[in-house]
C-alpha cells in the first residue's frame, strides 16, 4: 500500500472505492468519480453497502481500475465523507458531468425516470497523499 500515488487518478475512467467494514476488512467497488480541487467526487445509490459503511467509518482506499473492478494500479489510503451541502452536490455533478459528458446526462435520466436520483448518495473522496 502506497502513500503516495505513482500517477494521477484523472487519467483513469473508473475507480476501485474500498470502504472499511466493522471487522476491518475493505470491501472495493468499481465506481465513476471526478476530481474537483484536489479531492474526488462519486455517487451511489443510498441504499448501498459503501454508503452505509461510510456511516461507521471515514477510512477508505482508492486505486486505478477497470470497469469490473480489476486493478491497473496500487491502493491509496483516502478518507470519505458523504456528502449532504445541496451546493456540494451541485459541485460534485457538475464534475461528474464535465468528466463522463452524454454518459452522466443518461443514467441522470435513466435515473429520474426510475424515481431514483432523488435517493443518490454522492461522497467526497480526500487522499491522504497531496498527489493522488
Amino acid at each position: 500500500m502506497k502513500n503516495r500515488p505513482a500517477a494521477p487518478f484523472e487519467r483513469c475512467a473508473y475507480l476501485s472505492f474500498a470502504t472499511r467494514k466493522r471487522n476491518g476488512d475493505f470491501v472495493p467497488t468499481p465506481v465513476w468519480f471526478a476530481p474537483d480541487n484536489g479531492v474526488y467526487y462519486l455517487f451511489s445509490a443510498g441504499d448501498a453497502g459503501k454508503v452505509k459503511r461510510l456511516r461507521n467509518f471515514s477510512s477508505a482506499r482508492i486505486a486505478p481500475c477497470t470497469v469490473s473492478g480489476r486493478l491497473t494500479g496500487e491502493w491509496h489510503e483516502a478518507n470519505a465523507y458523504l456528502v449532504d451541502s445541496p451546493a456540494e452536490i451541485a459541485l460534485a455533478l457538475a464534475a461528474l458531468r464535465r468528466k463522463y459528458g452524454w454518459q452522466m446526462r443518461g443514467l441522470d435520466a435513466l435515473s429520474r425516470l426510475g424515481g431514483k436520483l432523488h435517493k443518490r448518495a454522492y461522497i467526497r473522496v480526500e487522499p491522504t497523499a497531496p498527489d493522488a
